[in-house]
C-alpha cells in the first residue's frame, strides 16, 4: 500500500480496492446468478441464453450478447422509481458499456445462432454500480458458459479474455482507487477504466468533474486502475473457484 497509514475515511489507503465478496446463484432459474459486493455497493447479475438473434445477425451462423441495468426501488436514499420503457440516458449508457465490453471478449461464432441476455440489476448503491456490473458479469458468464460446455450444449467456452472494471477519482488533490459515493460526489476527476487479463484497454470513460487534469495525470490514474484490476481478476477468479 501506498503511503504510511491510511487517509481515507474509509479506512483505506489511496490505491486500496474495497472489499470484494461474490454469492452465487440467488437465482435458481436463470443459468448463472450472483450478488457481486463491492464495499456497500451490490449488484446483482445473472445471465440467460435464448435460441434466435436480432433480426440483422440472422443467417450469420454466430451469437448475440445484450445487456440490461437498473437501479432498483430502494438501491439508493431516495427511492428509484423504475424505469419501464422510457430509460434515461444514464441506464441507456450504462448498459451499452456492459454489452460493448463484454462483447469484445466473445466469441460469437462458438455460440450458434443463440443470444446471452445479462442483467445487472442494482440493489444498492454506493458508487461504482457500473464497474461493479461488468466485474460481476464477466464472473456470472464465466461460469453459465463452463456450465454449458459440462452440459455438452457448447463445445467450448466462448470467453476470449478475462474483464474486470474499477473507477479511480482525484479527490482534494489525491488519486484514490474504487471510489465510494462519499468520494466520488466531490471528486474533481472522474475515471471509470476496464481491462481485459492482457493488460489490454477495452474502454477508458473520464471527466472533469471540477478540474481539468494532465496527460501526466491521466497516465498515473491509469496506472492505479491497472493495479486495482490485476488485483480484481485475481478476486474474480477466486470467485469462480468457489
Amino acid at each position: 500500500m501506498s503511503g504510511s497509514s491510511p487517509s481515507r475515511t474509509s479506512g483505506r489507503f489511496n490505491d486500496q480496492l474495497r472489499p470484494f465478496e461474490v454469492t452465487w446463484d440467488p437465482m435458481g432459474f436463470a443459468l448463472s446468478s450472483l450478488v457481486i459486493r463491492t464495499g456497500n455497493t451490490a449488484v446483482l447479475c445473472s445471465v440467460c441464453i435464448e435460441d434466435g438473434v436480432p433480426r440483422w445477425r440472422k443467417g450469420q451462423g454466430k451469437g448475440w450478447l445484450s445487456a440490461e441495468y437498473r437501479l432498483l426501488p430502494g438501491s439508493t436514499p431516495v427511492r428509484q422509481e423504475r424505469e419501464l420503457i422510457k430509460l434515461s440516458g444514464r441506464t441507456q449508457e450504462i448498459q451499452r458499456l456492459i454489452g460493448r465490453t463484454l462483447r469484445s471478449v466473445l466469441d460469437m461464432s462458438l455460440l450458434g445462432e443463440k443470444t446471452v441476455k445479462i442483467d445487472c440489476d442494482v440493489i444498492q448503491a454506493d458508487a461504482g454500480t457500473r464497474t461493479a456490473s461488468i466485474t460481476g458479469a464477466w464472473i456470472a458468464l464465466d461460469r453459465g458458459f463452463s456450465r454449458l460446455v459440462e452440459k455438452g450444449f457448447l463445445e467450448e467456452n466462448p470467453l476470449k479474455e478475462q474483464v474486470a472494471a474499477v473507477s479511480v477519482g482525484l479527490v482534494d488533490g489525491l488519486a484514490m482507487l474504487d471510489l465510494d459515493y462519499q468520494e466520488d460526489s466531490i471528486a474533481d476527476v472522474d475515471l471509470n477504466v476496464v481491462m481485459d487479463s492482457q493488460g489490454k484497454l477495452l474502454e477508458i470513460q473520464g471527466s472533469a468533474e471540477r478540474a481539468p487534469f494532465s496527460r501526466e495525470q491521466l497516465n498515473s490514474f491509469l496506472d492505479l486502475a491497472e493495479k486495482g484490476l490485476m488485483e480484481l481478476q485475481v478476486a474474480q477468479k477466486s470467485a469462480l473457484n468457489n
